[in-house]
């Protein structure tokens, strides 16, 4: 018998998926629980990823026109009245600051002083605040479309936390926008739609389903959102990205007034969009493994970790002198908009310096000694691999190769994730079947199960509220690009026109 395969994570995805989850980012040194509450603190490797995706996605904002503005952190709570139904969706979650100074208190300690006389809500999101600014800026047609993002932090007090995918506090970017027409504001809000598809299949090698949100599922105070929804290894959906149409809602509200071209008068038609550190969350999900975390090249915080190995003194100068020259001609290629990121690393800790990288995830791994420079080779392990695949080659033939490398890296964790959605994505018409599908054998500690149910639906919301309460399953979109099919409702058993998406998500 061969030996039992060494994995790095303990425990596997398997076994807890949850805990495999926290594990995997300890391992690989992204991020850590801050001393408050339901906050994160994102360590440089995971800072460095979202700096990646940040930087990509900024300048995909911008080839649509959209500028980088930014608004303040506190809200005055009469702006989140102004929209009744926005402010009932985020009440919940606010953040609300009542004092201005600390006082010493009877007992030595600390203590609030200065009441408010006006309290201030910690941003939950902007509409409100930003409404203000644009119905200052806006006074004609010619003023539109206003077309604003700004890259921030918000604060929503959430019961429970899971890093990067749900803390009190967390990075995103909102976009808003505002236009002298409907159409115009709709058309916005599909291309920014597009925009988070591509930034997460091309870069992240996420496969999401573009679809709508039902009204139950709907951003507060909007007319219409549109989501991209992804499949996670414990096959629930994560909401990557979202879109919404706001129609006049929130320009009635924060008083958007414009001339038209006929010299009248009428409010703009606005958007809202937003991404947020949550999609580490995803990407993590989707591609690691129980070694820890895999980039993708694309986004990676780094491509290449040279790893040195001699075991004489004598070697030592040698070695790390081929290492820095290969080092600096890598350098100076260029891959997916940026320069290779190359580190060196020459710690004298055993095994365990290559287990790191492996944990941290980093696409290639190459390792140099006396006998890899006497042949002018490098001994290159791909991550999307695992641990075990190793592979000599000639130096500059690596060289040459490298970007065609990464590309097949990239493009075989984005088939895999399709293929782990697609195996797990199925027709459900039979209600028994759809209960059966989404309830685990063990209740106490659920194993994996369940995946993306297209099923009937008949539009009602009872039906759909039933669902979430019996199964914990939601809606999580009515597909873009659905063809219209006679059904009868997964739960009510009245006709129905198209299938939707159900899944358990996060």
């Amino acid at each position: 018998m061969g030996k039992p395969q060494k994995n790095a994570i303990s425990p596997t995805r398997v076994e807890d998926y949850p805990e495999w989850y926290q594990q995997v980012i300890k391992a690989s040194d992204m991020a850590e629980r801050a001393p408050v509450r339901g906050c994160m603190v994102i360590k440089p490797w995971g800072y460095a990823l979202w700096e990646n995706i940040v930087a990509q996605m900024d300048r995909m904002f911008k080839a649509t026109g959209v500028k980088n503005a930014y608004f303040p952190l506190f809200i005055p709570i009469n702006f989140l009245e102004q929209e009744a139904e926005h402010v009932e969706g985020f009440a919940k979650e606010c953040a609300v600051v009542t004092h201005h100074r600390l006082e010493k208190g009877p007992e030595g300690g600390l203590v609030p002083g200065g009441p408010l006389t006006d309290p201030l809500v910690v941003r939950p999101t902007s509409e409100t605040i930003i409404g203000d600014s644009f119905s200052k800026w806006v006074s004609s047609y010619r003023d539109l479309p206003l077309l604003i993002n700004q890259w921030a932090n918000v604060v929503r007090w959430e019961m429970r936390t899971r890093i990067f995918l749900r803390t009190s506090e967390f990075l995103w970017q909102e976009g808003h926008t505002a236009h002298a027409t409907d159409a115009e504001a709709i058309e916005r809000t599909h291309m920014m739609l597009k925009v988070y598809t591509r930034m997460v299949q091309d870069y992240l090698a996420i496969p999401v389903i573009e679809g709508r949100k039902t009204a139950a599922e709907r951003f507060p105070g909007a007319v219409d959102t549109l989501c991209i929804e992804a499949m996670m290894q414990d096959r629930k959906a994560l909401q990557a990205g979202t879109s919404h149409f706001l129609g006049q809602n929130f320009a009635k509200a924060s008083g958007i007034r414009f001339q038209t071209e006929k010299e009248t008068e009428d409010f703009a038609w606005t958007t809202s969009w937003g991404t947020s550190t949550r999609m580490i969350g995803g990407l993590i999900m989707t591609h690691g493994d129980d070694d820890g975390v895999i980039m993708p090249p694309r986004v990676a915080p780094a491509h290449i970790v040279l790893l040195p190995i001699y075991r004489k003194p004598e070697e030592r100068e040698k070695v790390m002198a081929y290492v820095g020259e290969l080092a600096d001609t890598l350098r100076k290629v260029r891959y997916a908009d940026r320069d290779l990121v190359v580190e060196i690393d020459d710690r004298d800790i055993g095994g365990a310096r290559g287990w790191d990288w492996i944990k941290k995830g980093i696409p290639l791994r190459v390792e140099i000694g006396p006998r890899d420079m006497a042949n002018d080779s490098v001994f290159v392990g791909r991550r999307d691999r695992g641990h075990r695949d190793k592979t000599a080659m000639p130096r500059e033939a690596f060289i040459a190769r490298l970007t065609d490398i990464l590309d097949e890296i990239q493009d075989h964790l984005f088939q895999r994730a399709c293929r782990f959605r697609d195996d797990h994505t199925r027709k459900v018409d039979d209600r028994k079947d759809f209960y059966d599908w989404f309830t685990p054998k063990n209740e106490d500690k659920p194993e994996i199960h369940g995946g993306f149910a297209l099923s009937p639906w008949c539009g009602d919301a009872s039906c759909e509220a039933t669902i979430k309460e019996d199964l914990n399953v939601t809606i999580r979109c009515i597909p873009l690009e659905r063809e219209a099919e006679e059904g009868k409702c997964i739960c009510c058993g009245k006709p129905s026109n198209g299938r939707v998406v159900f899944a358990k998500a996060y």
